[in-house]
């Protein structure tokens, strides 16, 4: 029963994408005919991989067809693969890159309205809207794989689509352009012409596995013989993978990127790896040169695409490759497996896991060399993905830290402008320095202001400063790097110098904590709702007070991202210090030595609480509390 035409409306940020689309904002209007042929190649792998388990949709001669009507001033797009029901062209199609548009209208905001980079349109999944730019109308024509009725989808890039039934001869979809007039001057090249659709399928397509043909006209043998229409292929279909290295251009290798990753920015490093002895595999990666949007986003498509002797098996082999490397895309072509490979067995094949092994290794690799060889493009790398990587360091598997710890950049108080790796910390340390100094906070400059750094740079001993929020959780394992700790000068006690000057700084401080034993133990009782223990600072020159946290506990950052991911950690009050060496504190010791009830002391204990938090964190707990004890300090000061 033949289903009536439906009229729809595209959601609201389609519609506005669609406005920006058909105005034609982007420079290199070519791109269309890319994306539209990448999608007929997803969809002839996608049946491709469904014929390995219901063989009656067994189909012969997959291939793309483009067909150009000079006349009608059309262009077509066809395939033979998987095809879509009408709830899956209203799913693909009527709400394509729903996770994607709004943060692509953003994207756009920011540009120059005149000139936006292609790279967006791979990056926000919005490929089909592109052939607005070159379309007053698009209709889609589509039946599933299995299926004996068809779909028609039609726009004309107002804002509204509609969808009816239509015919076709079997299955697979036929993309139908309505093409603007011809206008070189403004760049829109008449795509109609043979020549034109030929260089942009070699220039962007050349390497899709599938043959991309399309009609020409031949010369008879005789100049009396007719002219006869037979198929030409467009491209070469040489798995780029598969070649050796030397015969594959950097264009070849860069253009193959972007059609498996649609992000327009050239890649950071290309990793071809061929493996050879217990089994045979051949790998194509790449470390890109920006982060995609939905890179903390847990729907990301991540993982490399699998294919077993070059037949497309599936998009995302997450088993290839850790989450933590998730943003490396690329090819993987596995000679050694069954076709018919499930998520199961992938989970359980040795195979995958030697693969995977390589992978990770030859990725590892290839980033150290960068850190080494070409530092400011590791720079580019970490600032992108540099806290990504970093979550392998909370990885159960062990084996890679090493690795990743000598990838690690960070700042450091050696020079603030630079950052530092591990190796370049350790091959700076002091004599007789047995750990790894470090602060965590919020951000580089607010712990870069900390006075917990004071008494180190005093004797100049370097501090690296994390403030990625995973640096909480990575550091927390107290993991260790060439046989050195990684100590934060946040908990627990700190001795720095010789074994003297440790001796002479412990007997001077236990000196001055009998001297002021009996108002340290005033302040203690008298903060006891909010802090464990109030000491003398061996950490402080300048600063009058600091909160440091106890040797075990957890720090009160990672509290609140704990209590984030809907834990409930235990309450760990922190340990108040003050500074035996400020004048405060003997100003404060002889209010109390006078008049051990003085009102003045417990207000001078929340200040400097108050003082504390600031100067930890930027924030107070209770900012009326502190704003009243300080009212009440200048009332008696008056």
């Amino acid at each position: 029963m033949n289903q009536p035409i439906e009229r729809h409306e595209f959601q609201a940020e389609v519609k506005q994408l669609l406005d920006l689309m058909v105005h034609s904002l982007y420079s290199d209007k070519d791109i269309f005919l890319r994306e539209l042929v990448s999608n007929a190649s997803d969809a002839l792998d996608k049946l491709r991989f469904e014929q390995l388990t219901r063989t009656e949709l067994g189909a012969a001669d997959l291939h793309v067809r483009i067909e150009a009507d000079r006349t009608a001033r059309t262009l077509s797009i066809a395939d033979n693969g998987i095809g879509m029901t009408r709830e899956e062209v209203i799913k693909n199609i009527g709400t394509i890159a729903r996770s994607g548009t709004r943060e692509f209208l953003t994207a756009i905001d920011k540009a120059t309205q005149k000139d936006v980079p292609p790279e967006l349109i791979g990056q926000f999944g919005v490929g089909f809207y592109s052939a607005f730019m070159v379309a007053d109308k698009i209709v889609l024509t589509t039946r599933r794989a299995g299926q004996a009725t068809a779909t028609r989808w039609e726009s004309a890039g107002d804002g509204a689509y509609t969808i009816s039934d239509a015919e076709r001869d079997h299955a697979g979809t036929t993309v139908t352009l309505h093409l603007k007039p011809g206008d070189t001057e403004h760049g829109v090249r008449d795509y109609t012409a043979d020549h034109v659709v030929r260089e942009i399928v070699k220039r962007y397509s050349d390497f899709v596995t599938y043959p991309i043909k399309m009609q020409r006209w031949r010369d008879g043998e005789k100049p009396s013989d007719p002219k006869v229409l037979e198929d030409e292929t467009l491209n070469s279909m040489k798995a780029i993978w598969d070649r050796p290295k030397a015969e594959v251009s950097e264009d070849e290798y860069r253009e193959f990127y972007r059609h498996i990753s649609h992000d327009w920015t050239d890649p950071l490093r290309t990793i071809p790896i061929k493996m050879e002895g217990t089994l045979e595999a051949y790998a194509l990666l790449y470390i890109p040169s920006k982060a995609p949007f939905d890179l903390y986003s847990a729907e990301m498509k991540r993982g490399v695409q699998l294919y077993v002797k070059r037949v497309f098996v599936m998009d995302e082999c997450k088993e290839l490759m850790p989450t933590h490397l998730r943003f490396v895309k690329g090819v993987v072509d596995a000679h050694d497996l069954s076709l018919n490979v499930s998520r199961e067995i992938l989970q359980k094949d040795r195979q995958i896991q030697v693969i995977r092994k390589q992978l990770v290794k030859k990725v590892l690799a290839t980033l150290d060399e960068m850190k080494r060889d070409k530092p400011e493009d590791y720079l580019q790398f970490w600032a992108a993905f540099g806290p990504v990587l970093k979550e392998g360091l909370l990885s159960y598997d062990t084996q890679d830290n090493d690795k990743l710890l000598e990838l690690v950049v960070t700042a450091s108080t050696h020079d603030t402008a630079k950052l530092a790796s591990l190796d370049d910390y350790v091959g700076r340390m002091k004599e007789g320095q047995d750990a790894i100094y470090f602060l965590a906070g919020a951000s580089k400059e607010a712990i870069a202001r900390s006075p917990l750094l004071e008494a180190f740079a005093d004797k100049g001993y370097e501090v690296l400063l994390f403030a990625d929020p995973i640096d909480e959780l990575w550091l927390e394992r107290a993991p260790s790097f060439k046989t050195k700790p990684l100590k934060s000068i946040g908990r627990g006690e700190i001795e720095l110098g010789s074994e003297d000057d440790r001796k002479k700084a412990a007997e001077d401080l236990q000196d001055k904590q009998k001297e002021y034993s009996d108002l340290l133990t005033y302040f203690r009782v008298h903060l006891q709702n909010e802090i464990k223990e109030v000491r003398l600072s061996s950490r402080l020159t300048s600063s009058p007070v600091c909160l440091v946290s106890d040797e075990h506990d957890i720090t009160p950052r990672m509290q609140k991202m704990l209590e984030q991911l809907g834990q409930k950690p235990p309450k760990m009050k922190p340990i108040l210090e003050l500074n035996p060496r400020h004048q405060l504190i003997p100003k404060l010791q002889a209010i109390f030595a006078e008049n051990k009830a003085d009102p003045r002391l417990g207000l001078y204990a929340e200040l400097l609480l108050g003082q504390a938090h600031l100067a930890d964190s930027g924030q107070l707990p209770d900012p009326t509390a502190f704003s009243r004890s300080l009212a009440d300090v200048m009332l008696h000061a008056v």
